[in-house]
């Protein structure tokens, strides 16, 4: 009875250690890059399977205005804040897996907001509608080596855009999409 006792705490001492060791990172920095921009992030802790990404990036994008004649290539800045969980990590690490840098699968909530700010310059007649979108989110983040990563994501959601009093607008809302596979380095 003892013997097995001591038998069962060791081995709910060692799973209870391997679930611990499946855990985000307390936080992380990097660099990312994409077909439609590039971004700075950090990723901090929540919980073993949460983490909070915030981004501060440049969004990149076509406009075509058939009506005016005009269309060109415009860059808006962007400020995400993104709950994520990792809902694969305890099954990366029994599979040996690596958990580093937060690689795994996750779900996340995109929340972007876009200033009526236009980096480059457009034509005098068009004005940047200021935005914000929140887009449930599937994704995996891998990594490459030490440092290197890359991560793809898709999802379907919700975009407001913040009508100014000058501008006329049909609709101020609708659906937004998600698409984004980048490349990174992480700090």
């Amino acid at each position: 009875m003892k013997t097995s006792l001591l038998l069962f705490i060791f081995s709910l001492s060692i799973l209870t250690a391997t679930a611990q060791d499946a855990s985000v990172e307390q936080s992380t920095y990097g660099i990312q890059f994409g077909f439609l921009g590039f971004w700075g992030h950090n990723e901090s802790k929540l919980s073993n399977s949460i983490a909070l990404r915030s981004e501060l990036g440049i969004d990149a994008g076509f406009y075509s205005n058939s009506f005016i004649g005009s269309s060109g290539f415009v860059l808006v800045p962007a400020i995400t804040f993104e709950p994520r969980w990792y809902y694969n990590l305890n099954k990366r690490v029994s599979k040996s897996r690596r958990i580093d840098g937060n690689s795994g699968n996750f779900i996340a909530i995109k929340t972007t907001y876009h200033p009526d700010i236009v980096i480059n310059s457009v034509a005098n007649n068009l004005n940047f509608i200021s935005d914000i979108s929140i887009i449930p989110t599937w994704g995996i983040r891998r990594n490459v080596g030490k440092h290197f990563t890359y991560e793809t994501g898709i999802g379907l959601g919700y975009i407001h855009y913040i009508k100014e009093e000058n501008v006329y607008l049909s609709d101020s809302d609708g659906f937004a999409i998600n698409l984004h596979l980048r490349i990174g380095y992480r700090f």
